[in-house]
């Protein structure tokens, strides 16, 4: 069992940057695959990025591919969400999630335990 709680989200102007914050609980939060989702008013979760256990393979979706930078510090039990230049098309509730398993994965299904999430607007 490993419990989520993401923080950083905010209001930010189009072209700014904020990161986020997810700190895991839990003693094996460094064998557990993360990954980033994002959910607009309206529309279906969609997948934004994944981290590996040793943080050795990232993902991306292709919409923050060069803009956005996944992270984990596993003595911390804490990954990270590195966002710049960010859109206005990037406003949206942001969650972490874990995944009990090996294997980058992209689908929130894939997925086992769930932050509560964090609201990001980004102002145009």
């Amino acid at each position: 069992q490993v419990q989520l709680v993401e923080s950083g989200g905010g209001l930010v102007q189009a072209g700014g940057s904020l990161r986020l914050s997810c700190a895991a609980s839990g003693r094996t939060f460094s064998r557990y695959t993360m990954g980033w989702f994002r959910q607009a008013p309206g529309k279906e979760r969609e997948f934004v990025a994944t981290i590996s256990w040793s943080g050795g393979s990232t993902y991306y979706a292709d919409s923050v591919k060069g803009r956005f930078t996944i992270s984990r510090d596993n003595a911390k039990n804490t990954v990270y969400l590195q966002m710049n230049s960010l859109k206005f098309e990037d406003t949206a509730d942001y969650y972490c999630a874990a995944r009990n398993g090996i294997g980058a994965a992209m689908t929130p299904e894939s997925y086992d335990y769930w932050g509560q999430g964090t609201q990001v607007t980004v102002s145009s």
